[in-house]
């Protein structure tokens, strides 16, 4: 039936098996071939989505990290500048496309976005710790849903060829039936 009979999934995709005997692969499942066919568009299909939700998931990491490495900066700047005296002046998003300026003087502390509209006061050596471990956690992250995505590309062509082959096998069997002459060359 396929190459690999014990494949599975990873996590949580479901991993597609290489079929070598469509016939046996069609019997083992006992399925017709329209209904062969219409388990792996369905297969195909769930593949597309959990591929655009990994999309998305990688989008919003591929911003996040920029942006972690930017606050890492900005408190190695104020962290630079503690106990020299010199005050920081620093422009500010209070809103979309409005900006504010600030003196900053006092830079023993940084306060940090935690998400939920969550904001807590760390130390600069805290707020250090705290960014890249955040940094480490969002680049492995990452590298597992770039793996993930390249495992389900894998899976999606594996499908795709598979129903090439059910629908190539069909055709082949339409013609042995109907004593084709065509089908006796190949």
């Amino acid at each position: 039936m396929s190459t690999s009979a014990t494949v599975t999934g990873r996590r949580g995709i479901p991993a597609a098996a290489f079929v070598e005997d469509v016939q046996t692969y069609l019997s083992q499942l006992n399925l017709d071939v329209n209904s062969g066919l219409a388990f792996l568009q369905e297969r195909l299909q769930q593949y597309r989505v959990v591929e655009m939700k990994l999309l998305a998931q990688q989008r919003d990491l591929q911003a996040k990290i920029p942006d972690i490495e930017k606050c890492l900066d900005v408190v190695a700047t104020l962290h630079a500048k503690k106990g020299t005296g010199e005050p920081i002046i620093a422009d500010f998003e209070v809103s979309e496309g409005i900006y504010s300026r600030a003196r900053v003087e006092d830079m023993g502390s940084v306060c940090l976005w935690l998400g939920a509209n969550v904001m807590l006061e760390y130390s600069c050596e805290e707020a250090t710790t705290l960014l890249q471990k955040n940094l480490e956690n969002a680049k492995a992250s990452l590298e597992v849903l770039v793996a993930d995505l390249q495992f389900l590309r894998d899976q999606v062509t594996i499908t795709q060829v598979t129903i090439a082959r059910v629908y190539n096998w069909d055709v082949h069997q339409r013609r042995l039936r109907q004593g084709s002459p065509a089908a006796s060359e190949s």
